[in-house]
């Protein structure tokens, strides 16, 4: 099914239902694309932060702790 055909078959329904559902689904739709677009800006965020070179100098630093450092293991 095409996007045209579902948003079609969508108006169609929504003429016939009440004022109050009509509203229900107008706000659901709402709902609906601001969460899509919340995922898209949080996945362009993510992509930046794995792309960026903000911290690179660290992988160069030498580890100032090793394991025998510890005073205490956990093995939970």
């Amino acid at each position: 099914m095409t996007k045209q055909l579902i948003i079609e078959k969508t108006k169609k329904a929504i003429h016939q239902l009440s004022e109050d559902k009509a509203s229900e689904i107008a706000d659901f739709a709402e709902f609906i694309t601001k969460r899509y677009e919340e995922n898209v800006l949080l996945n362009d965020i993510q992509q930046a932060v794995s792309t960026s070179q903000s911290f690179a100098f660290l992988k160069d630093e030498k580890d100032l702790y090793s394991v025998s450092d510890l005073k205490e293991i956990y093995n939970g």
